[in-house]
């Protein structure tokens, strides 16, 4: 399991006063000072957190330091003034990887997965696949990959935001259910030659068990990583999370 670090909420933070403080660079480059696989970013349409101009210095930082840059959006999300379109991201950055979500225009957080029946229409992802590494899709926990028929697609990110409600709420059923599902998916995934992330809500509580299942390849963490830094600090709180996930 590899950890890659999302700075959105680093950005929201800044842009909330206007200025250019606290320094998505700065935070970026500790980051990236670490031992983790690299940076993911989702840029918004409504410029909410991350920004074009934070996309053009999170490449060169990723490209500087050899790490991976994912960035997560709607394949569909047209492009308008304040927002170039997601597939016109993808084929300005070539990012290491790119993360589809279906996610609503004015959505707060990615909340659902793919159906697969959308996933295998035969135009899904052409767009995309020649401008990344991987092509990724938002998955929920219980789907069958066994199902997936699309080619251009490479890896899944399964969604785990109900398996970290079910940890928060200390119901060892739902938490066994959860828990099941995630590794159905991500089973089937592997049989299917898929590259298996995982991502939504993760923390340090509830990551142990993800590592425990040794099925997960990559987890994208953003929001916990911020709001645990409030207590434990950025560099101490990065280092706890490598030291899980290493072991």
């Amino acid at each position: 399991m590899k950890l890659s670090i999302n700075l959105n909420k680093i950005a929201l933070i800044r842009n909330s006063r206007g200025s250019i403080s606290p320094s998505l660079e700065y935070f970026a480059k500790t980051a990236l000072n670490a031992n983790i696989l690299g940076l993911t970013a989702h840029p918004r349409p409504d410029n909410r957190h991350i920004r074009h101009e934070d996309l053009v210095l999170i490449q060169a930082l990723t490209t500087e330091y050899q790490k991976e840059f994912n960035i997560e959006g709607n394949p569909f999300e047209p492009p308008s003034p304040e927002y170039k379109g997601y597939l016109s991201i993808i084929r300005e950055f070539n990012p290491t990887q790119a993360t589809l979500v279906p996610d609503d225009t004015n959505q707060l957080t990615s909340d659902h997965g793919w159906d697969l029946n959308d996933l295998n229409n035969k135009n899904f992802a052409d767009s995309i696949k020649d401008n990344c590494t991987r092509c990724s899709v938002f998955i929920d926990a219980g789907t069958d990959l066994s199902l997936l028929e699309n080619s251009n697609i490479n890896a899944i990110e399964i969604f785990t935001g109900p398996f970290a409600d079910a940890h928060k709420s200390g119901d060892k059923e739902l938490l066994d259910q959860e828990l099941k599902k995630l590794i159905f998916t991500a089973e089937s995934a592997k049989k299917a030659g898929l590259r298996v992330n995982a991502g939504h809500d993760l923390d340090l509580q509830n990551l142990t068990l993800l590592k425990e299942l040794d099925l997960i390849d990559e987890v994208s963490i953003g929001h916990a990583i911020i709001s645990e830094s409030l207590d434990r600090g950025f560099k101490n709180t990065i280092q706890q999370y490598i030291n899980l996930i290493n072991g």
